[in-house]
């Protein structure tokens, strides 16, 4: 395929189509389960499903990934310049009987559309949202309301600024891009890391106002947390997004099996490795920047500096895990923390022992994208301020 035909907008109209017709769904249904309960409550209902829609998109991605179904349309936004593999059977019938097991074959391509098409409804999802939003700010403006629900007076008025599904339409429309990159620059390793861990910010600007919108709707503060704890949530955050980029790095260099054992790798606490390979950013897939081949102590390094950093995380989480206890009021942040902490190991080690099953490696992107989630869940449902006994001290309180 020619460098021109990596892109065809011929099927771009088709695919808005499709993907507003697959987003009146759930719209309708949050319009019916809501249609008595005010704009706040629709606003609310439609951004947790969207959260949630999204977060089945970074699982579906993560298939698609891992069933080497990234190419399974080697151009884009379309198959072969069709909206659907349907339309183009000919052309995937040609490349799976040229190379039987290579990228095309009709089954990735189902996958690889199946990804855009909900890409695409999450898309309108996200327009939907931010249309609602800014109109609800414009009507409370105009009713002199907006005051303390938009400032964040008590900590959660500002994740309800318009703002957030605004800069959330921005990313997704980053994304798509990503997504595109993806395919035209045929699995470019640092590419698709970027797309995994766009995705995973996606998450977290979307969890953001379904927190802020939940709790209004509930007529509920921000939860006062110490300053230390605060501080550690935005630790956890922070290495547990240095830790998802490497593991994303791990995965599109195919370096998971490169340890097979655990806690050793290759009968050896340190075996042979070549940091300087691991950290070459950009280059092709299984390529150096001078167009050699990645050598096998080279995807050893970008393994290993990994499993190094999953002690340092693993143990900054359940430090963090340990904190939450004693702020009864995040309880529930807690407990999903702590499953899927425990997930995130188990799926881990499964991914090294029993030879990357497919199962195991969709979860481990999963629950580290979970657990990203839960930790911003904790920051937009808390505020930090003074606590005497465990306990908020008042405003303007001597302490």
């Amino acid at each position: 395929m020619s460098e021109q035909a990596l892109y065809d907008l011929a099927p771009v109209l088709e695919l808005m189509l499709l993907g507003l017709l697959l987003a009146l769904g759930p719209l309708a249904w949050v319009w019916l389960r809501n249609r008595s309960g005010g704009s706040l409550k629709r606003l609310q209902a439609l951004s947790v499903l969207t959260l949630f829609l999204t977060f089945d998109l970074v699982l579906f991605g993560a298939f698609t990934r891992l069933t080497d179904s990234g190419l399974g349309c080697p151009d884009w936004p379309g198959c072969y310049g069709s909206a659907s593999p349907m339309g183009a059977r000919a052309q995937i019938a040609e490349a799976q009987a040229a190379m039987p097991t290579g990228p095309v074959t009709h089954g990735k391509a189902w996958i690889e559309m199946v990804h855009r098409y909900l890409a695409t409804t999450v898309g309108v999802l996200i327009i939907a949202m931010t249309i609602m939003a800014w109109r609800r700010a414009r009507r409370l403006g105009r009713a002199g309301g907006a005051g303390a629900e938009l400032t964040g007076a008590e900590g959660t008025g500002g994740a309800l600024s318009p703002w957030w599904p605004t800069l959330a339409l921005f990313w997704v429309c980053l994304q798509g891009a990503f997504g595109a990159w993806t395919v035209t620059m045929k699995l470019f390793p640092a590419i698709v890391t970027l797309h995994l861990l766009g995705g995973t910010g996606l998450l977290a600007l979307l969890c953001v106002p379904a927190v802020g919108l939940s709790r209004a709707a509930r007529q509920q503060g921000a939860t006062v947390i110490s300053p230390a704890l605060r501080a550690g949530l935005w630790l956890g955050l922070a290495l547990l997004v240095l830790q998802v980029a490497l593991g994303g790095w791990v995965s599109t260099n195919y370096a998971v099996l490169a340890c097979s054992s655990f806690p050793t790798c290759q009968g050896s606490w340190w075996p042979a490795m070549d940091f300087s390979q691991a950290l070459q950013i950009w280059r092709p897939l299984g390529l150096l920047q001078d167009g050699s081949n990645i050598s096998f102590a080279g995807l050893t390094a970008i393994h290993y500096l990994h499993r190094l950093a999953a002690y340092v995380v693993v143990a900054a989480l359940a430090g963090l895990w340990w904190r939450l206890g004693e702020v009864p009021a995040l309880a529930s942040q807690r407990r999903v923390l702590g499953a899927f902490l425990v997930l995130q190991v188990l799926t881990g080690l499964s991914n090294v022992v029993l030879d990357w099953p497919l199962v195991a490696a969709v979860l481990h992107t999963g629950g580290a994208a979970a657990l990203v989630t839960v930790i911003v869940w904790c920051l937009a449902a808390s505020r930090p301020g003074a606590l005497r006994d465990g306990l908020p001290v008042a405003r303007g309180e001597i302490a």
